[in-house]
This record gives structure tokens, sequence and C-alpha cells, in this order.
């Protein structure tokens, strides 16, 4: 059976990643295990929030508020039916609030303020763990990296005069190798948590303009109730 050298570079690096892992000991274990959950956190978040439609533009969304200002409520309605993306589903809740003869407008405006604290807590969903990886991943590498210091100075001190220089300097580098391994889990969870959050704050900018655009115009309802008062 023969390997090609694809092969048997991929053997190595499988290898001298399994030393490393030994080398770091329990907090190497901790620390991998961080890294797999920061990967798959960051992978969910991406297709929840292209699901939310933080990427879409929101053109429909747009669209409908420009139909809604011109005074155009069926259609505005019409065009957000059935979508499921931020910006529409708050856009939609607002214009049925503003539709519904039975609230008024500060009962429409708590109503659309609260889909859209409901869309905003279901678009931070996930954030919370990942900054909780990128704080304590560094936090385990420091501590493995304690450990490990603690027990290369021991093995000197138990060695006495003929401790040799070369075995405390080795067990101090694979000690530092956890400190390095929880920076390079930290940093990526650090950096993906910053771009979700400006995503988010983006969409909660987006959905007040479009609720604020929406309440401003008086509804076709109002109108009528304001001509029948200015009648009578």
């Amino acid at each position: 059976m023969e390997f090609d050298g694809s092969t048997v570079l991929g053997a190595e690096a499988l290898n001298r990643l399994y030393d490393f892992i030994l080398l770091g000991g329990p907090a190497i274990w901790a620390i991998s295990a961080l890294s797999v959950a920061a990967l798959a956190l960051i992978l969910w978040k991406i297709w929840r929030l292209a699901i939310l439609g933080a990427w879409s533009g929101g053109t429909r969304a747009r669209r409908a508020v420009t139909l809604w200002s011109e005074g155009d409520e069926d259609a505005a309605l019409d065009l957000l039916r059935n979508r499921r993306t931020c910006r529409a589903v708050l856009a939609r809740a607002a214009m049925s609030a503003r539709h519904d003869a039975t609230l008024d407008d500060e009962a429409a405006r708590e109503e659309t303020a609260r889909v859209a604290r409901n869309l905003i807590a279901g678009a931070r969903s996930g954030l919370r763990p990942l900054e909780l990886i990128a704080t304590i991943a560094p936090l385990l590498g420091l501590l493995g990296t304690v450990m490990g210091m603690i027990a290369a100075f021991q093995a000197l001190q138990e060695a006495g005069s003929s401790a040799d220089p070369a075995t405390l300097a080795g067990g101090i580098w694979e000690a530092l190798l956890t400190t390095a391994a929880g920076m390079a889990v930290a940093i990526p969870a650090a950096a993906a948590l910053t771009w979700f959050e400006s995503i988010v704050d983006r969409l909660r900018l987006q959905m007040e303009d479009a609720a604020t655009r929406i309440f401003l115009r008086p509804t076709t309802n109002a109108a009528n109730a304001t001509l029948r008062t200015a009648a009578e």
C-alpha cells in the first residue's frame, strides 16, 4: 500500500497535535474543547443571522415602508406577508399595530417595541457563550502555564545540585504552550464577537428607523377618525 506525500504530512501533523495536547496537560484539553465550541458557535451564528436577513440589505422592508409612507397600506402589508427577516417582521408588526383600530397610538408603539425587543434578543442569542469563551480561554492558558511552571520548579528542587538547566527550560516552554493555545482561541472568538455585535447594532438601528417612519404617517383609520371629529 502506497502513501503519497500529503498523507505523510497529514499523519505528522496529527502526531504533533497529539504531542502538543499531551504536553499541555488538562488545560490544553479544556482549551481544545473551547475551540470546538467557539467554531460551532461562530458557524451557527452566521447561519442564524443569514436566516434573520442580516446580509439581505432589507430591500423588501424598505420598499414596504416607502409604500406605507405613500399611503398604500394594503400593498405594504401584502409585500411583507410570510417574510421572516428581522426588518420585515418588525415593519409588519408596526404596520399591523397601527392598522388595528382597537389600539391607540401608545398601545401600538408598545406592541411594536415588544416585537422589536424579541427580535433583538433572538439576534443576540449565542453571543454570551462566545463572550465567555473569549474571556476564559486565555485564563485557562495562564492556569496551565502556572501549573506547568510549578511542576518544573518542583522537579528542579528535587534534583538539587545535579539539576540540568535544559530540563528546566524544557518544562517552562512546555508550560507556555497553554498560554499560546488560550490566546489562539480567544483572539478569533473576540473578533467574531465584535463582528456579530456590530451586525446586531446595525439591524437594531435599521428597525428603529423603519418603525419611526411607519409611526410618522397617520393611518387611514386615524385620518378618517380625524375627519369625522372635524365634521361633528
